[in-house]
């Protein structure tokens, strides 16, 4: 990893756009609708400490004697500053990003194609559905409740996995935000069994040929374990936070307890699994899914 992607909150915090044209104008549209305070500094203003004062990030456009004065400035002041075309005046770089109100998505390539950036972007729109971000206002809305009910991280998971994909979500998703808390709200109530799952995934690589299933259950994740020659691109699908053990030192017995107790986990295999495992796992009662490849490959 190049470069570390952060998301800085935005509510209350001033943000600069020193200089003019369609360079600056492009960067103040990345804020449309953002809580940010957004000032527009020209001319011999930008060029003063003062102008720079409790802002968190400053964008700046313009010639070079412009540029190294605003820049100075900024910097004296405190500001992350991003120079527009200049990557190493910068200190950071202007990601391709994705706006779905409290759910964002960035891409970036640290300043070496924004054009690359563009596309991927487009491909990861695509597939956002636009009312996400009306999802993560709910859940942001219950924060708290859903915490003091699951205090278990791994049962918090499992809850959170199953609202994702029911009826409160879906409801949010429509825009229907009073429905959505309300069937949250029950869903809380009820509480919840936990419920994990073993998944069998194909770690031969290469990566690309996984299935769209397959990927999803690498970034679920609660607990990976994977063979020695399993593919470095199949694992880097895999939650970075995600416990990993051995799996030479745990049995179907052994799993079925760790699913039991609500975790997803995940087996990267690089050859066919072991009858004896499956067999445990379904008399556990464990749900087992065996992802290989894609079809054709």
């Amino acid at each position: 990893m190049d470069a570390f992607p952060a998301f800085f909150p935005l509510a209350g915090r001033r943000v600069i756009i020193a200089g003019s044209g369609e360079a600056a104008e492009a960067k103040a549209r990345l804020f449309d609708g953002s809580p940010a305070e957004l000032v527009h500094l020209d001319g011999p203003q930008a060029w003063l400490v003062g102008s720079y004062s409790g802002a968190l990030l400053a964008f700046i456009t313009g010639d070079d004697l412009f540029v190294q004065a605003a820049r100075a400035a900024a910097k004296a002041a405190g500001c992350l500053v991003n120079v527009v075309d200049q990557p190493t005046l910068c200190d950071f770089n202007t990601p391709a990003v994705i706006d779905r109100g409290a759910v964002v998505a960035a891409v970036g390539t640290t300043g070496a194609s924004p054009m690359l950036a563009a596309l991927i972007r487009n491909d990861i729109e695509a597939r956002m559905p636009p009312g996400a971000g009306r999802v993560a206002v709910l859940l942001r809305r219950l924060q708290g409740e859903v915490r003091e009910a699951f205090p278990d991280l791994v049962a918090r998971r499992g809850f959170l996995r199953s609202i994702l994909s029911g009826d409160a979500a879906k409801a949010a998703m429509e825009g229907d935000l009073a429905r959505a808390e309300t069937l949250l709200r029950a869903a809380i109530q009820r509480g919840g069994e936990p419920v994990g799952r073993v998944a069998f995934v194909a770690g031969r690589g290469p990566a690309d040929l996984l299935t769209l299933r397959a990927s999803r259950a690498l970034a679920e994740a609660d607990l990976i374990l994977a063979d020695p020659d399993t593919d470095p691109a199949v694992l880097a699908l895999a939650r970075r936070d995600a416990a990993r053990m051995s799996p030479q030192d745990q049995t179907g017995a052994a799993l079925a307890a760790l699913a039991r107790a609500g975790r997803q986990v995940v087996r990267i295999i690089t050859r066919a699994p072991d009858p004896r495992d499956l067999k445990a796992l379904v008399i556990e009662g464990v749900t087992v899914e065996v992802m290989l490849a894609a079809p054709g490959s």
